[in-house]
């Protein structure tokens, strides 16, 4: 089978592999995002990442989007700011404002750059989705938490203990009131203000960060009185600044993307042939 040349990006430490769907054609794409995502026998990922031209005129570019356990999900802040630099510093567009076509609609991306060089993206990521509170009594213990939709369903805990998210996300994923499942955020307010987050991502387990856990956790401190209308979310992997606007109730995310390394593979055996 002919090798796929693909990079590898990541956002904040939640990784993804990109392929030019423009340039090569990706058979399979969920069987290959479990072959390639796998971090002991495969590239390692959160997932892949397609890269297309879009279809209908109201967008310049596509993006789809495959978690590491095949499942195709909705939209990605984090994968959509490397799609920004991608695009970008690989000349394929000298444009700093894009559209990009996801299957939660078009979102528009706006590029800090400096020399050509992307220095930060921030991502419209539309208006929040949201629903009442709900309870629920994972492992034996109460959690309340909010239920906000950027696009995907996330549903937010604020507890003093963020690093139980590993033990309560895969029950939460797969609770009988998210028929779809859902991602799962545990968050804290620090006394600095900023609020540290650590999530369980659906079909991917616990990442280094997520863009839309992010903002929905941005959502929902502003909700419940414990943040205002702009927060700094803490991830494991880095830091992203979210801003809840008045003026048109959308939320906007801002962060950096980086390079990893390109490659390419075969699929479906997962063997990188170059680097």
């Amino acid at each position: 089978m002919s090798r796929i040349p693909f990079t590898k990006m990541h956002g904040c430490g939640n990784d993804y592999i990109y392929v030019n769907t423009m340039l090569y054609t990706v058979p399979c794409p969920s069987e290959v995002a479990i072959k390639w995502s796998d971090r002991h026998k495969g590239i390692g990922s959160d997932g892949l990442v397609l890269i297309g031209k879009s279809p209908v005129p109201e967008a310049d570019f596509s993006m789809r989007i495959f978690n590491a356990d095949g499942s195709e999900a909705m939209m990605c802040g984090n994968a959509s700011r490397c799609i920004a630099k991608y695009l970008f510093e690989r000349r394929i567009t000298e444009d700093t404002e894009i559209r990009l076509l996801t299957l939660s609609g078009v979102k528009t991306l706006h590029i800090t750059a400096n020399n050509g060089i992307v220095e930060s993206v921030t991502v419209d990521m539309g208006e929040p989705q949201l629903e009442d509170a709900t309870q629920f009594l994972p492992n034996g213990e109460l959690c309340q938490g909010t239920f906000v939709s950027m696009g995907n369903p996330h549903y937010v805990i604020f507890t003093d203990d963020v690093d139980r998210v590993g033990e309560s996300g895969p029950s939460l994923e797969h609770h009988a009131a998210f028929p779809q499942r859902c991602n799962i955020e545990f968050a804290r307010v620090e006394a600095d203000g900023s609020i540290r987050t650590r999530v369980w991502e659906r079909g991917s387990g616990i990442t280094m960060a997520c863009g839309t856990g992010a903002c929905a956790t941005a959502v929902a401190a502003a909700l419940t009185g414990r943040a205002g209308r702009s927060s700094q979310i803490v991830m494991d992997g880095g830091m992203l600044s979210i801003e809840w606007r008045e003026s048109d109730n959308h939320v906007y995310m801002t962060g950096p993307a980086e390079f990893v390394f390109d490659g390419e593979a075969v699929p479906p055996n997962s063997l990188i042939t170059s680097l």
